[in-house]
């Protein structure tokens, strides 16, 4: 990207997905099994929360310029999700609920050879701490990894038009 590491985590601090129609399309999709019940008198998770978006996040910590990372603990493969609740990056590091694994958005910067620019990378890391929650996600990410890569790809195109738009981050 064409930006400093700063103006790129800067702007990663500020991410959102809700103003993406794509990303809020994608997560109604996901959410609507759970919504479905809802509207029939089917009790769950999601009856008092919004739609599911970045703000479910957990800021874990920021490394300088370098790198910054968020958490989500849950039971993803489940129709409401299944989330945890996780104060902060202690709350996420000592979590250890068997047959609930937690999920880490990651990214890193680094300066690139062409000044003024910068190698962005963004990974999901998840630990299952089980064998059972291991067999539960697994058929959950393969189908939706693609779906999650493109989200992934859509914040990044957010980060660049961010740091397009407002030179002064990081600095």
């Amino acid at each position: 990207m064409r930006a400093s590491p700063g103006q790129v985590l800067d702007a990663v601090s500020q991410l959102t997905a809700e103003h993406d129609p794509l990303v809020q399309r994608l997560l109604q999709i996901r959410e609507a099994p759970a919504r479905l019940a809802l509207h029939l008198g089917l009790r769950n998770a999601l009856e008092d929360r919004p739609r599911f978006g970045l703000h479910e996040f957990t800021l874990l910590g920021r490394h300088g310029n370098h790198e910054i990372a968020y958490g989500l603990v849950g039971r993803f493969w489940r129709s409401d999700f299944g989330l945890r609740p996780c104060a902060d990056g202690d709350a996420f590091r000592r979590f250890a609920e068997p047959g609930t694994p937690r999920l880490m958005l990651h990214f890193s910067c680094a300066p690139a050879e062409q000044d003024g620019f910068t190698h962005v990378r963004t990974e999901t890391r998840v630990h299952c701490p089980d064998r059972r929650s291991r067999l539960l996600f697994t058929p959950y990410w393969l189908a939706i990894r693609p779906v999650s890569g493109l989200i992934r790809r859509r914040l990044l195109r957010d980060i660049q038009r961010r740091v397009s738009e407002h030179p002064q981050l990081g600095h």
